[in-house]
Order: structure tokens, then sequence, then C-alpha cells
């Protein structure tokens, strides 16, 4: 029994040393995520929910731009986990990368007769469309309240800013996102030069980049990108799956990234600071740019070009950053789920 009380009493402390409490009411959020792609989308949502368990965040939706129907079944199943499994899911029609990946599986995995992680959702077909999602959210929001906080393709934004009003709202696409979101956080881009290359074309614009451009050229709201570099020189230690996670027997976590990419292996940690970045902008975890407009070229390549009352910055980040920032992530990621 100590084994275990023990881990959750230090990992408790340690999360709420790592990010000191203040007041006001919780981010209102929407994590739009390319979920099984890579790992570092799983640990960035359990980052969310130990947000959430601070009373920092509320995550209003999870919208999908990977088209396989385990993505949804597997977000569901993550957020079951957590003691949120009524946070509603949407998906895209017609999107990119459809394989499965290594540890969506993990949604329908059973361990005798019994299903591991339990869930509702049991495929992306029986989830709402994404944008549809997004509008009714949205619709439903104080003005200037939500933060969204994109770590996939542009897909599902890039279709929203095109959307006529419904019976949600009157408004069109452009005018909704204007009167709802304070801000966009994405992971996407590159602005330096990524092991020597200078014309690094990072991942989640190169797939889809029609989507990209359209998000860069006409997004109306504040947008913060974190580019490549950053989750890149803040790797996720494989100590923490190994130590920090092994107060349950199975945790879904720990699982995706093992079945990702077996430890040891420190893994970049690209998602997880933009949804830190979102919930706290103000507490000099990152340093931004000035002010200016990233555009995406026809090969994926970003440009960021400094402009006055331009709506685009970017992330930075010191050397002093980086270790602050690595600690504050793993402790939240490996926060165990809200026992209230």
């Amino acid at each position: 029994m100590y084994r275990y009380f023990l881990p959750i009493c230090l990992s408790i402390l340690l999360c709420h040393a790592a990010i000191p409490a203040r007041g006001g009411e919780p981010l209102r959020l929407i994590f739009d995520t390319d979920m099984g792609n890579d790992v570092d989308d799983a640990l960035a949502l359990g980052v969310i929910h130990a947000l959430q368990s601070r009373g920092r965040c509320q995550l209003l939706a999870v919208t999908l731009s990977k088209d396989n129907p385990l993505a949804a079944a597997y977000v569901d199943a993550v957020n079951t986990f957590y003691g949120r499994g009524d946070i509603p899911i949407g998906v895209v029609k017609g999107g990119m990368t459809p394989k499965p990946g290594k540890f969506l599986p993990l949604a329908k995995i059973r361990d005798g007769d019994r299903i591991r992680y339990p869930h509702d959702l049991k495929s992306g077909a029986d989830a709402p469309d994404a944008v549809a999602l997004i509008r009714r959210i949205l619709a439903k929001q104080p003005d200037n309240s939500v933060a969204i906080c994109q770590v996939g393709f542009s897909t599902n934004l890039s279709r929203l800013l095109d959307t006529d009003g419904d019976d949600h709202s009157p408004l069109n696409g452009k005018q909704l996102i204007a009167k709802k979101v304070k801000l966009l956080s994405i992971m996407a881009g590159a602005f330096t030069a990524i092991d020597g290359n200078k014309r690094f074309q990072e991942y989640n614009v190169k797939i889809d980049v029609a989507s990209a451009k359209k998000l860069a050229t006409q997004w109306p709201t504040p947008v913060v990108y974190s580019g490549f570099e950053i989750g890149y020189s803040i790797r996720y230690p494989a100590t923490s799956i190994e130590r920090d996670y092994d107060y349950v027997e199975h945790h879904p976590l720990a699982e995706s990234y093992r079945l990702y990419n077996p430890p040891p292996h420190n893994r970049p940690t690209w998602d997880l600071t933009s949804v830190l970045y979102a919930v706290f902008p103000d507490r000099g975890y990152f340093d931004v740019s000035p002010p200016g407009k990233v555009t995406v070229e026809s090969d994926g390549f970003t440009r960021f070009d400094a402009a006055a009352g331009g709506r685009h910055r970017f992330l930075r980040v010191s050397p002093t950053q980086i270790a602050r920032v690595g600690e504050a992530l793993v402790q939240l990621s490996s926060q165990p789920p809200d026992a209230r």
C-alpha cells in the first residue's frame, strides 16, 4: 500500500509547488489534436486534465484532425480514466492520416473479458463532426473567453473559417471566432534552423499545407505558434514514464509512450508546450517574439516577419525556462486523476 500512497502524495505536492495557485475563472479550452500520430498528444491531454483538476482550465471539447475511428475511442478512454468521460469529442470528416498508429488500439485492448480502459464512445463513426461541434461549443461561451489549442493539422479550424451561420449562431465562422475566441495556441512551424536545416518543414504544417496557409492568413484573433524548436529542446524523460505512473497497474499515457517508442527514449514535448502556454501565458514559462505575420509557403516552410500590430507571435525559450517547463510538464502529465 505504501508503495502507491507515497508517490501519489509526492506527485500532488510537487505539482502544486510547480505551478502556484491563483484566483480567477478556469480558462475555457478546446483541444484540437491529431491524436495517434505521436505520443506527445496523449501527454498533452494528461496535462490538460491535471490543470482542470487544479481549477485552471475547463476542457470544453476535444476535436480530432486525425481521420481514424480509434482516435475518438482512445480520447474517450483517456478522458474516462481521468473521470471526465462526458467531455464532447468531434471528428474530422475526410481528413489526413487514416492509419491507427501505434497506441490507438489501446482503446479496444482487453484483459480477459474486461476492457482495460472503459469508455462509451467505441468509434469515431458515432461522434459528431468536429467543425459542427466547435461551432456549437463556441456559441454557448461568453465573448472573448475561449482559448483553442491546436496541436495537429489545421484541417478543422480552416474549415471552421468557411462556415455559415446555423441553428447555434447566425454568425459565420470568422465572426464567431472573432467574438468568442481570445487566443489560438498552435503547435506548428519552425522559426529557427533545425539541426542545421534552415528551411525545415514541420509535420503539422506540411501534411495539410493549404489549411495551415488559410489559418495563417485568415484567422481573426491573436495566434501564438510553438515552433518545432520549442518542444524539440524540452524532452520528456523516460524515467518519469517508468516511475511516476505506477500508482495504477495500467496507465494509458505510460502504455501509449511505451508503444510509440519504448524507453529509454526522451520524447520531445511539442504539444505539451502549446497547452502550457495557452493556460499560463503570463507565468514566464516562455518568452514570445515581437508581433508580426507568419507566412506558410507552398512547401510547408513557415516564415515570420515582424510587423507592428501583427496578430502572430512565436514562443522562445531560454535554458532556464527549458528546465522550468520540463519540470512543470512532468509533474502535470503524471498527476493522478482528481479523487474528488
